[in-house]
């Protein structure tokens, strides 16, 4: 199970691994905190992508194209991918502020494609 979280909120034992999926370190987040297991950076948006977004809801479906695009050809998909595997659940953790336009929403769905397709 892959689940998504804001790095803001409660973390509970149930979560299991917490991924931090942001190419930047959250604000107001100290290095050490337990809401983060493993700091993914490789695997959120390129920075030329996550600017252009600029978390602008009119240009949410374009970056989910974007973004999938760029996941096809991330190596830090495959980390991701051996993690998604061994543990259960992953928690994919980011810092932005809109819940439901957010590039963790989308390395969610796409992650969860990936496992269905291996488990075939």
């Amino acid at each position: 199970m892959i689940l998504v979280k804001r790095v803001y909120d409660q973390f509970y034992v149930t979560d299991g691994k917490m991924v931090l999926v942001e190419r930047l370190w959250p604000r107001g987040i100290r290095r050490n905190t337990q809401n983060v297991d493993i700091w993914l950076k490789n695997v959120a948006p390129s920075t030329e992508l996550r600017k252009w977004f600029a978390h602008d809801p009119k240009k949410w479906m374009s970056f989910k194209k974007k973004y999938t695009k760029e996941l096809d050809n991330n190596k830090a998909v495959e980390t991701l991918t051996i993690i998604a595997l061994s543990t259960d659940p992953v928690t994919l953790v980011y810092s932005a502020k809109d819940r439901r336009h957010n590039s963790a929403l989308v390395l969610q769905h796409y992650l969860e494609m990936r496992l269905r397709h291996i488990n075939k």
